[in-house]
C-alpha cells in the first residue's frame, strides 16, 4: 500500500534519524550491548586501527599501510558515523591474545625487507610515527621504532631502528579484561640506516596479571591524568582567573554604566518638565532613530538563527557530556552527537531567522531561509571539500569514504533541510511583531564624526579581548586534547568556563553599546553582532600562537586540517556569540528606551 507523499516524506524523514541516531546510540550503550565476559582460552577482539606521526594528528594512515606482518585473515570492522569521521578503520590483528593466555617471543611472520619497505619503515621511524589498537575496546598505543640521535651532530649520522618485539601485558578481574599495556623491548630492534635488503623476525609476548579494579572503573585511568591535583588546581585558576573578570566587569556596569543611566534618566526627567523646546542631548536624541531596522535585514537575520542553533547544539553537547555519554575513548562519539544533534537543532535556526526576519517586514522569507541554510554550512561544505582532497591525496585515513558522504548528505537533505524549512514556516506563522518602545522617524539623522577608536573594528577589539581573557587557560588544555594527544574529560569545569565566557560576551556588549548610543551612533545593530562574536577572532589568533609556540606539527596536511578545521570552528563561536551579544544588546536598548518618555 502506498503512502501519500506527505506520509512518505515524514516516515523517510523518521527512518534517517533513526539511523543516524543508530551510531550515537551504539557509542553510547556499547558497554551495554556486549557482555565483555570470557572464558580461559576464548578470543578476544584485538584490532589493528591505523599509524601516523605522533605530532600530526589529523595525519593517519591504514595499519597495514606499512608493510607490518598481515594476519591470515584481514576482515575490517563495522563502524558507526563518528568512528568514521574519526578516522579509526579498524582491521584484524596480526597479533593473538586469547583470554589468560601468557606467550613468550611467538612469532607473528618472518620476511624479508625490500629496499623500498626498508625506505618506509625508516621514515615513519623518523617521524615518530605510533600505532594504535583496540584490545576489547581498550586503546594500545606504541612507537614502531627509535631514532638514535646520541652523539651525532648531523642527520646524516643518525641511526634507525625497527621495534622487532612487542610485551602485552594485560590486566584482568575474573572474566573480564581490565586493562592492556604495549611495551617496546628496546634490545629487540633491526636497524634500517643503510638501503639495503633486511630479514626480520616479528615477535610478540603476553603476560596476564590479576587485579581488583573493577570493569565499570577501567576507563578511569585515561582521565586520572587530567584530574590529577597539579591539573586540577590550573583549571581551578583558570575558573578563578574568569570570575575574577566577570566580578570586575560586572562592578564596572554596577558602579559605572548604572550610575550614568541613573543621572541620564534624572536629567531627561527634568527636560521633561521644563521647556519643551530644549535641545536633547546623548542617546535619548537619537530614539528616533534607535530602532530603524539593520542594513541587510535578511543576511542579520540569518546569522541570528545560525548563531541559535549553534548555541543549542552546544548546549546539548555540554548535557550529553555531563552525564558521561563522552567517556575517554569511547570512540566517535563526540563526532556523531555533533552530527546529529546538528540536524535536529536546525528547526531552531530556521524558526529564529524567519521570525526576526519577518519582524524587520522582510518579505522574501524563502531565500531568507536558503541564506540560513547554506551561512554556517556553506563555508563548512567548501573547507571540507577542499581537506577531504588533500587527505585522498595523502592516502589518508581523515579522508571520508564515498559512503559516509552519502549518509551525510542524506541527513543533510532528508534531516536538516525539512526541519530548516518547518522552522522556517512556523516562524513565519507566528506573527510577532517588533517590540519597539519608540517611534521610529522617516529620515535618519545624521550620525556626528567619532573619533578613530569608536570605530567598529577598534571595538571589537576591546570586547572580544575581555572574554578571551576568560578562557585562554583552559584553551590550552582543549586544543591539546583535540590537536594531541592528551584526554579532557573535567567537562564540569569547562561548562562553568562557557557560561562564564556568555556573561562576559553579554556585559561587554552592553557597554560598548550604552557608549557608542551615548556618542549619538544609532546604527547599533551589526556592532553590537560583530563586539559579541569577535571573540571568536581572538581564539584563532590563539591558533597561530598555537601551532607555532605549543605544538610541533608539520606537513601541508596538518597545517591544513587545523587552520581549515579550525576556521569553521571560530566562525561558529563568532556567530553563536555574536547572537548572545545581540540578545543582550537589544533587552538593554529597549530597557532604556522603555524607562523614558519619547515623542
Amino acid at each position: 500500500m502506498a503512502l501519500p507523499p506527505s506520509r512518505a516524506a515524514v516516515f523517510s524523514m523518521i527512518l534517517v534519524i533513526l539511523m543516524s541516531c543508530r551510531g550515537i546510540t551504539a557509542d553510547i550503550f556499547r558497554f551495554l550491548r556486549d557482555d565483555h565476559r570470557f572464558k580461559a582460552g576464548d578470543s578476544v577482539p584485538l584490532y589493528s586501527n591505523k599509524v601516523g606521526p605522533f605530532h600530526n594528528p589529523s595525519e593517519t594512515y591504514r595499519y597495514f599501510d606499512l608493510p607490518f606482518c598481515l594476519p591470515d585473515d584481514v576482515k575490517e570492522k563495522r563502524e558507526a558515523l563518528g568512528e568514521v569521521l574519526n578516522g579509526d578503520r579498524l582491521v584484524s590483528a596480526p597479533y593473538v591474545l586469547d583470554f589468560l593466555m601468557d606467550k613468550e617471543s611467538e612469532v607473528v611472520c618472518r620476511k624479508r625487507l625490500t629496499r623500498r619497505e626498508v625506505a618506509q619503515f625508516r621514515s615513519a621511524v623518523d617521524k615518530d610515527y605510533y600505532f594504535q589498537m583496540y584490545y576489547d575496546d581498550l586503546p594500545i598505543w606504541g612507537f614502531i621504532g627509535k631514532v638514535d640521535r646520541e652523539g651525532k651532530v648531523v642527520p646524516s649520522e643518525y641511526r634507525y631502528y625497527l621495534y622487532k618485539h612487542i610485551q602485552f601485558d594485560v590486566l584482568y578481574n575474573n572474566d573480564r579484561v581490565i586493562e592492556i599495556n604495549a611495551r617496546m623491548d628496546p634490545h629487540s630492534v633491526i636497524d634500517l640506516t643503510e638501503d639495503k635488503e633486511v630479514d626480520v623476525e616479528f615477535t610478540y609476548s603476553v603476560k596476564w596479571k590479576e587485579t581488583d579494579i573493577a570493569f565499570e572503573n577501567r576507563m578511569d585511568k585515561f582521565s586520572q591524568a587530567s584530574s590529577l591535583p597539579h591539573h586540577l588546581e590550573i583549571h581551578w585558576f583558570s575558573i578563578i582567573n574568569s570570575c575574577v573578570t566577570v566580578l570586575l566587569l560586572t562592578g564596572f556596569l554596577a558602579t559605572i554604566l548604572m550610575r550614568v543611566l541613573k543621572n541620564d534618566f534624572i536629567k531627561y526627567a527634568r527636560d521633561e518638565e521644563s521647556a519643551d523646546d530644549q535641545e536633547e542631548t546623548g542617546w535619548k536624541y537619537i530614539h528616533g532613530d534607535v530602532f530603524r531596522f539593520p542594513k541587510y535585514k535578511s543576511l542579520f537575520a540569518a546569522a541570528l538563527g545560525s548563531g541559535t542553533q549553534l548555541f543549542a547544539l552546544t548546549v546539548f553537547i555540554f548535557v550529553l557530556a555531563l552525564i558521561g555519554v563522552f567517556y575517554p575513548y569511547n570512540r566517535g562519539a563526540l563526532f556523531t552527537a555533533l552530527v546529529v544533534m546538528y540536524a535536529l537543532t536546525s528547526g531552531f535556526a530556521g524558526y529564529t531567522s524567519a521570525s526576526f526576519y519577518c519582524q524587520l517586514e522582510g518579505t522574501n522569507w524563502v531565500r531568507n531561509l536558503l541564506l540560513t541554510g547554506c551561512l554556517f554550512c556553506g563555508p563548512l561544505f567548501l573547507t571540507f571539500s577542499f581537506l577531504n582532497t588533500v587527505a585522498i591525496f595523502y592516502s589518508s585515513t581523515a579522508a571520508l569514504p564515498f559512503g559516509t558522504i552519502v549518509v551525510i548528505t542524506l541527513i543533510w537533505t532528508l534531516v536538516t533541510s525539512p526541519l530548516l524549512v518547518m522552522g522556517g514556516v512556523a516562524g513565519k506563522n507566528s506573527k510577532t511583531e517588533f517590540h519597539a518602545p519608540c517611534r521610529t522617524t522617516k529620515y535618519p539623522r545624521e550620525i556626528p564624526d567619532l573619533p578613530w577608536y569608536r570605530s567598529t573594528l577598534p571595538q571589537m577589539a576591546m570586547a572580544g579581548f575581555l572574554p578571551f581573557s576568560a578562557i585562554y587557560i583552559e584553551l590550552y588544555y582543549i586544543f591539546a586534547s583535540v590537536w594531541g594527544h592528551r584526554i579532557y574529560t573535567i567537562y564540569s569545569i569547562l561548562f562553568i568556563v562557557f557560561i562564564i565566557l556568555l556573561i562576559v560576551t553579554a556585559f561587554i556588549t552592553v557597554a560598548l553599546i550604552y557608549f557608542q548610543l551615548a556618542a549619538e551612533d544609532h546604527e547599533w545593530w551589526w556592532r553590537s553582532f560583530l563586539c559579541g562574536g569577535s571573540t571568536g577572532i581572538f581564539i584563532y589568533g590563539y591558533c597561530l600562537y598555537y601551532y607555532y609556540a605549543r605544538s610541533d606539527m608539520t606537513g601541508f596536511m596538518q597545517i591544513s586540517f587545523f587552520f581549515g578545521y579550525m576556521a569553521c570552528i571560530c566562525y561558529g563561536f563568532f556567530l553563536m556569540l555574536g547572537t548572545i551579544g545581540f540578545r543582550a544588546a537589544l533587552l538593554f536598548v529597549r530597557h532604556i528606551y522603555r524607562s523614558i518618555k519619547c515623542e
